[in-house]
């Protein structure tokens, strides 16, 4: 055991989580070689090591940066040789560059949350010393892509996603999941989370199960958001070509060979593909390729038997993990094994899917379907007032988060049954938050901070492009009254929808999409719900928002 004390102290002198866990690796390594090893506590005797922010020179104490460290080069014999070696310096071989990551960040949507994940982890590595590469897969493609020397680089990959992405790049490396919420809104646990728990990536797919598992919801919620998304170019193209064809008269498209006709039939189009794209990516999110083709069958069959968007949830579902069955449990010899991808996986559980959805799931889905529809086709004012100051309030409640989305989904998907309510109601909940924060910093300037003044201007111009996204930092910093607020615009919003019977045939767009004729029946009206909405979301918060306390001066 030349070089090596007998007694070691170690020192944290940081307040970082990550600092304390780079020491209780030292420490189960020495104390692995027979060293005693106290952390912050006395030792006499003992050689020193401090661990802090950044590494100084002393000559009573080995110091150690932690953010140029992940714990891994004290399995190094060599290393450590080094590190007792020369006490008297900070220069070593693996403390000589910071941390690399290298991470992807994707929402559902791909507008908001995509990039605002990134610019949080970038801020994040910049004030931890780390250096990091982060490419946005959002709706206009992949943006920033990593380059492979990057990719060779990193000592962790961060997967800030909420959809399910191509991971064949990160085999080998050490990968961490989390969702945009958190890269965005706990940027620093995120990283701690990715040096502690990430695990090598073994396979094409994703990292240790059991990994994902416990740091994303990658469940039934990310598989189904992962639909959405993929879904979500369809239910656009189609709701404002439909509705442009209405531009030349409400029946116009009857007219044979007419441009309406041609928009209406397009748009319809469009509509068809809908319900297997949401099947088939659902499906793709489950088990990847292989799953890829059931999920298409099920969906048009979805479609073909009336179970709409409901039966081609289940169908999506169903033909991701039968194919995910086949492809762990079903063995071949070496010289079979390739075809199980492109024809054996494929064509079984394309085969299950399609009995199912004839013999047991598509009769009774389309019933409920059918039973949905017209509960929403006939329901009293009561009852369209009460959905929507559900949907629009749920909207408000976490900003972009799990229940936001759920709403949005729910609304997305009744687009595919030409039931049009909900989506207004859901769209006009989501662009209050931003707007009324926004308002309550001009009704209040004296309240906010110069900053937080033209954060809320931001927000007014997010909110009205439906970004709900705009009033988190206001959240992030007063929840209590902040979320409260947003919630009462937000039902309020959801109950002027109903009453005044207004329907929007496009997911996305905010109050742009007023601009195209036919996208929703009351432009004016819908003006009025959201600005009354946002109005109380911004009056109730200026009232409520404490005034800045002012700063003390201290005389010189």
């Amino acid at each position: 055991m030349q070089n090596f004390p007998s007694l070691v102290a170690i020192t944290v002198a940081s307040e970082s989580a990550h600092a304390l866990l780079i020491a209780k690796k030292l420490a189960k390594v020495l104390q692995a070689r027979g060293i005693t090893t106290a952390i912050d506590e006395p030792l006499a005797g003992a050689t020193m090591v401090t661990i802090a922010d950044e590494a100084a020179h002393d000559a009573g104490s080995i110091h150690l940066a932690a953010h140029k460290l992940n714990g891994d080069e004290f399995s190094d014999s060599d290393y450590l040789q080094s590190l007792f070696a020369a006490p008297n310096t900070d220069v070593f071989k693996v403390t000589d560059r910071p941390l690399h990551f290298v991470a992807i960040t994707a929402c559902p949507t791909g507008v908001a949350h995509t990039f605002m994940a990134a610019d949080a982890l970038k801020l994040g590595a910049e004030r931890r010393g780390y250096t990091i590469d982060v490419e946005t897969q959002g709706s206009v493609g992949a943006k920033s892509i990593l380059s492979q020397d990057s990719i060779d680089r990193a000592d962790f990959v961060i997967l800030a996603t909420d959809i399910e992405v191509n991971t064949d790049r990160f085999v080998g490396k050490k990968v961490y999941r989390c969702g945009t919420g958190v890269a965005l809104k706990q940027t620093d646990k995120a990283f701690d989370d990715a040096i502690a728990t990430a695990s090598p990536l073994n396979g094409s797919k994703t990292a240790s199960s059991e990994q994902a598992d416990n740091t994303q919801k990658v469940g039934v919620y990310k598989h189904l958001l992962t639909g959405v998304s993929y879904m979500l170019p369809m239910v656009v193209a189609g709701g404002l070509l439909i509705a442009l064809s209405f531009v030349f008269g409400i029946k116009a498209f009857e007219v044979e060979g007419s441009l309406a006709a041609a928009l209406m039939g397009t748009g319809k189009a469009a509509f068809g593909l809908m319900v297997p794209l949401l099947a088939g990516y659902i499906a793709y999110s489950i088990a990847d390729r292989p799953g890829l083709a059931a999920g298409l069958v099920g969906g048009a069959l979805a479609g073909t038997l009336g179970a709409g968007f409901l039966g081609g949830i289940a169908a999506g579902f169903l033909a991701g993990y039968v194919s995910l069955f086949l492809a762990k449990k079903l063995h071949l010899p070496v010289t079979l094994e390739a075809l199980k991808p492109i024809l054996i996986i494929p064509l079984f559980s394309t085969l299950i899917v399609g009995l199912a959805m004839y013999y047991v799931i598509g009769t009774p889905v389309a019933y409920v379907l059918t039973q949905m529809e017209t509960f929403l086709a006939n329901m009293g004012t009561a009852n369209a007032v009460i959905l929507g100051m559900i949907l629009a309030g749920m909207m408000c409640v976490d900003l972009g988060g799990p229940i936001n989305k759920a709403a949005y989904a729910f609304s997305v998907g009744l687009l595919t049954s030409e039931s049009y309510f909900p989506m207004a109601a859901a769209m006009a909940g989501g662009m209050v938050p931003a707007i009324g924060i926004g308002l309550a910093t001009i009704l209040a300037a004296k309240k906010f901070t110069d900053n937080e003044r033209s954060a809320g201007k931001a927000a007014v111009v997010l909110g009205a492009c439906f970004i709900s996204e705009g009033a988190i930092p206001f959240a992030a910093k007063d929840p209590v009254r902040v979320i409260p607020c947003c919630i009462a615009g937000g039902v309020l919003t959801g109950a002027l929808v109903a009453l005044f019977n207004i329907t929007l045939v496009a997911p996305h767009g905010g109050v742009f999409v007023l601009l195209i004729p036919g996208a929703v029946n009351h432009a004016l009206m819908y003006l009025v719900a959201i600005g009354a909405g946002s109005l109380l979301t911004g009056v109730a918060y200026a009232l409520v928002k404490p005034k800045q306390l002012p700063e003390l001066k201290v005389a010189a």
